[in-house]
């Protein structure tokens, strides 16, 4: 049985659903999403509540169920509260530049990185206690993950001095080193 299926989604102040065979146009302050729901599954609206419902007990459906229920709850949060993540540079001359919608990133290669965001998705930078703060904000969660992940990627924190672009608040567990170590026997 599916836990995640089965919880009723609230719908907030604002929010508006379409309901169409499979396909749920989600319609808010923040913009537009559309969801499509996997084979066998159904949305049904309930005063302001929306249940996600199987055909039948299939494996597959079943998996499907919890899948599609989260997918439109996170379209419903995009459209009313919509998604930010922040990302921090740590690292001598790492910083970032804003160039129209697109970001152009500096982090201790010979060249620059230009990072083109997701459709829907907006990119903003701000220098914070000499740091610079990338903020990836947008209403479809998967495009500002994805969108931020890019970013994430062009330099990875390295584990001995932390250095990188990191999520805000991500802990790295940071190594010795051989320095440390050498006259310990």
């Amino acid at each position: 049985m599916s836990r995640i299926g089965n919880k009723l989604i609230t719908i907030p102040a604002g929010v508006t659903l379409d309901i169409n065979g499979r396909n749920v146009h989600v319609k808010g302050p923040k913009g537009e999403l559309d969801v499509l729901l996997n084979e066998g599954i159904t949305a049904e609206v309930e005063g302001t509540n929306v249940s996600v419902k199987r055909a039948n007990d299939e494996k597959q459906i079943k998996q499907n169920h919890g899948t599609s229920r989260a997918n439109l709850h996170n379209a419903i949060v995009g459209v009313s509260e919509g998604y930010t993540k922040t990302l921090v540079m740590i690292g001598i001359g790492y910083k970032a530049v804003m160039h129209g919608e697109d970001i152009e990133i500096f982090a201790g290669y010979s060249h620059t990185i230009t990072i083109k965001p997701e459709k829907g998705v907006k990119l903003e930078v701000k220098v914070v206690a000499n740091n610079n703060e990338i903020y990836v904000s947008g209403i479809d969660k998967q495009a500002v993950g994805q969108t931020a992940a890019l970013i994430r990627n062009i330099r990875r924190p390295e584990p001995y001095l932390g250095k990188g672009i990191r999520y805000k608040g991500e802990h790295i567990a940071l190594k010795e080193g051989k320095r440390a170590t050498a006259g310990k026997k």
